[in-house]
């Protein structure tokens, strides 16, 4: 009887080894795969998605730097008006001996200014009543347009110019007069009186009697009479542009 309950309980002991072992394997099975798989998450999820997002975020700044500089650029054109292009245009020409002592580039400079002036411009030019009054021209890109031989290089040697103003009275009487020193010491001035012929919208001719100079106490009229033809480009109540017929420039400042 005592082997059989000795080999019973030895029986019983090797099978409850056996389940314990079998529950060992069947635990650590399912345990070793759980820590895989969370290790594996930890790992993966940084490499997925942190790069994409860095690289789409420098994309759309790029997108966006690019959408603001196009929308923001032609802000800077909007701003500028005719206020801004007289301004402009009249410090460009200030100093300057009527632009005797301009360069080529800053009278391509004034060229280009006054061009988009003239957008600003009034219809029918000719018939606007500001071009009456008294203006100084303080611009002309040929030298010897306004005062002929005396604005000349050899008569800015002996003549030296003071002012240079055109008057236009209604309703059609044009007084041009250049006023100098002669020599250093003699006052003097040249003057011109014509009749204004509208030939349309924008141009209008004037016919000179002959001029007439006064130098010191001595008053005498010489030569013979001219005739000029303008296109009114720009006009509003203190500045006036003019355009000659052989593309001369003029710059009107109204006098104060």
């Amino acid at each position: 009887t005592r082997p059989m309950i000795c080999c019973a309980l030895s029986l019983s002991l090797e099978l409850t080894m056996a389940t314990a072992a079998s529950s060992l394997t069947i635990t650590s099975s399912f345990s070793e795969p759980r820590t895989q798989i969370h290790s594996s998450k930890r790992s993966n999820l940084p490499l997925q998605f942190s790069t994409p997002h860095k690289a789409d975020s420098r994309r759309r700044s790029r997108r966006l730097g690019l959408v603001v500089s196009s929308v923001s650029a032609p802000k800077v054109e909007l701003r500028t008006g005719p206020d801004d292009l007289i301004s402009s245009l009249l410090s460009k020409v200030a100093n300057s001996d009527g632009g005797v002592t301009l360069s080529p580039e800053q009278h391509k400079e004034v060229s280009q200014v006054a061009g988009e002036l003239q957008k600003y411009c009034v219809s029918e030019p000719v018939k606007c009543p500001l071009i009456f009054g008294d203006w100084d021209v303080v611009y002309c890109s040929r030298p010897t347009s306004p005062g002929g031989g005396y604005r000349s290089v050899i008569g800015r040697l002996f003549f030296r110019t003071k002012e240079m103003i055109q008057g236009i009275d209604s309703p059609d009487i044009v007084r041009n007069k250049v006023s100098f020193t002669a020599f250093g010491f003699l006052d003097g001035d040249v003057s011109l009186t014509g009749k204004l012929k509208v030939l349309d919208s924008e141009w209008v001719q004037v016919i000179f009697e002959p001029p007439e100079l006064k130098v010191g106490s001595l008053e005498f009229k010489y030569g013979f009479e001219s005739e000029v033809k303008l296109r009114i480009t720009y006009i509003d109540e203190k500045l006036r542009l003019g355009l000659g017929s052989r593309g001369s420039l003029f710059v009107f400042r109204r006098r104060q």
